[in-house]
């Protein structure tokens, strides 16, 4: 059988590249898809793998040129992909990269941009939820998908070591988490819109202001924060 055309390569690379050359950080997150053409035929037609480069080396080379070029506009980026492949690969003709690119936005903090926390652009879906009966009603409102990072200040030591830990401690780390977030209301507000913001606001300041130990412990603080911006009657 002929082959009249053949490519492969590696999909879902995510990619998170933060320049931290100063206290203001920059982040730029991609999901990539690295596909190659060239002299790969006998890797189809037969056993023979010899010129094929392993999809996981793919992944580690995109890896490893987001760690050395982390500043990057996102298609500079893509060309020094490329590039790699094709100066260190005399068997690839032909890259072909699609990128998708998560957008950030900085965390407002009194109305100041923050140095290194983030908000995901176009960041959750609001909603509320009403029960109600003879007895009463319940009225919850929330954000589900709500996702933010901060690129220091945060770290994670202490936990069980044992022969099956992997993972090193660490005091300074990325801390990135969606959350899907919900109240219930006790007493109606004067506006649920601006209580809805305010106890957002006072958890996404609580999140970028202080040093987080683990995930759970900043989410203890920042359900804290929000109760007392907006407290129980």
């Amino acid at each position: 059988m002929h082959l009249a055309s053949f490519t492969y390569g590696k999909g879902r690379v995510r990619l998170m590249r933060v320049a931290r050359t100063t206290p203001r950080h920059e982040i730029r997150e991609l999901s990539l898809e690295i596909m190659l053409d060239g002299d790969f035929a006998a890797s189809f037609t037969s056993d023979d793998n010899t010129k094929v480069i392993a999809t996981d080396s793919i992944k580690n080379i995109a890896n490893a040129l987001a760690r050395q070029h982390p500043a990057l506009e996102n298609e500079p980026f893509l060309a020094t992909i490329a590039t790699y492949f094709l100066d260190h690969y005399r068997q690839i003709s032909r890259v072909s990269i699609i990128a998708h690119e998560t957008a950030w936005d900085r965390l407002m903090v009194d109305g100041t941009p923050h140095d290194h926390a983030f908000v995901k652009a176009a960041n959750g879906q609001p909603g509320a939820l009403l029960t109600a009966n003879r007895a009463g009603t319940e009225i919850r409102s929330g954000i589900t998908g709500f996702t933010c990072l901060k690129t220091t200040q945060s770290g994670w030591t202490g936990y069980v070591i044992d022969g099956m830990t992997t993972l090193p401690e660490t005091t300074d780390r990325i801390f990135s988490t969606a959350m899907n977030v919900h109240w219930t209301w006790q007493a109606t507000p004067s506006s649920y819109a601006t209580a809805n913001r305010a106890i957002i606001a006072a958890m996404m300041t609580m999140f970028a202001t202080t040093y987080s130990p683990s995930v759970q412990h900043s989410l203890y603080l920042m359900g804290s924060a929000a109760l007392a911006a907006v407290p129980p009657p």
